[in-house]
């Protein structure tokens, strides 16, 4: 089982240079039903709660044209999440792997990525299902799921050169 802020047998953590501000803006609040991380799920389900994404002035407007996808990608900022950890040990079993091969909430830039399914969106907020991060996480940004995006601009040279190139 998971404990909060745990080192396991063969992780390894590291003190961090001090962060510089990247200018970073939070553009909303998640709401789940997730207060801890003991309770949180590995991964979100689509078949999961609905959840919430309280979208914050004057970003609203952003959200003209979201209900036009049935996916999304939500990208969160995992505020509780320790930083210092270079190798985990995923399975509490005493091998460990670098963070950079883990989808671990442990990470030096603890951004979180889920793709969502879209319930529906009520004014300044978005519904979906398929989150597993804690009530009140921090919304960095909404983009529609990239493997099913479909550019609306014409083709342009170069396009077959090197696979699905959709920003």
């Amino acid at each position: 089982m998971v404990r909060e802020s745990e080192i396991r047998e063969g992780e390894v953590a590291v003190e961090a240079p001090p962060p510089t501000d990247a200018g970073l803006v939070f553009i909303g609040r998640i709401r789940t039903p997730w207060t801890s991380r003991l309770m949180a799920p590995r991964q979100g389900r689509v078949d999961g709660p609905v959840c919430r994404l309280d979208i914050f002035e004057p970003w609203v407007p952003a959200l003209k044209g979201i209900e036009f996808y049935a996916n999304l990608e939500v990208i969160y900022w995992l505020h509780l999440s320790r930083r210092d950890l270079v190798l985990q040990s995923p399975r509490n079993d005493g091998e460990a792997r670098g963070t950079f091969s883990l989808r671990s909430p442990v990470r030096p830039n603890p951004l979180g990525t889920s793709l969502v399914k879209l319930v529906g969106v009520e004014g300044a907020t978005v519904l979906v299902r398929g989150l597993d991060c804690l009530d009140g996480t921090p919304l960095v940004d909404l983009k529609p799921d990239r493997c099913r995006f479909t550019p609306l601009a014409p083709r342009q040279p170069g396009d077959d050169e090197v696979g699905d190139r959709n920003p």
